[in-house]
């Protein structure tokens, strides 16, 4: 089984990946193996609507000029994905609303095609913002038919020193590796 993160921090190293490192760790203790993709690395830009995904139907996006369907490829071949993200004036940052906006269309277009997959939120903020993030994030997960698990909290942390942010991004790991391996004996 294979878990996809994707960092939506400007900060490669930052808090956001910290997190995903706590919720990784305990993924691996469970034999999961894991990928973290750093948005910060990317040049990501939002979708046109030119509805030719719509049109396609083969999985893509019409635009080749970054990395989407690079990430696209690596979604299709995980079996939950992760989507994090610090808050920047109340919301996610601008290039993981990108990848959202343009891999929800793709998938929308192709039969809801992330459908049944984990979904997991990450979010790191300094106050306020972060549960408006973390639903922000659910939305996408809930309108592509995903299985989002529960953590002791919501899925948050406020900055480098939180302990109880640390703890519930652990026992998000632990849910989602229960999750994953109950899903695979369905299959």
């Amino acid at each position: 089984m294979k878990v996809i993160a994707f960092n939506g921090s400007a900060r490669k190293n930052g808090n956001t990946a910290k997190l995903i490192n706590f919720l990784f760790e305990e993924l691996e203790k469970e034999g999961i193996s894991t990928e973290l993709i750093q948005l910060a690395a990317s040049n990501i830009h939002g979708c046109r609507a030119c509805r030719t995904c719509f049109k396609n139907k083969n999985k893509k996006c019409a635009f080749e000029d970054d990395d989407v369907n690079n990430y696209i490829e690596k979604m299709l071949d995980a079996d939950a994905i992760i989507l994090a993200s610090p808050v920047y004036f109340a919301n996610m940052s601008t290039e993981l609303k990108a990848l959202i906006d343009r891999i929800g269309f793709v998938a929308r277009a192709n039969d809801n095609m992330l459908r049944r997959k984990v979904g997991a939120c990450v979010i790191s903020a300094r106050r306020a913002g972060a549960v408006f993030t973390h639903d922000a994030i659910n939305h996408f997960f809930f309108i592509s038919e995903m299985v989002v698990p529960g953590s002791s909290y919501w899925n948050l942390s406020l900055g480098d020193a939180d302990k109880e942010g640390e703890s519930t991004m652990r026992q998000l790991g632990k849910n989602m590796a229960w999750l994953m391996k109950c899903i695979e004996k369905e299959k």
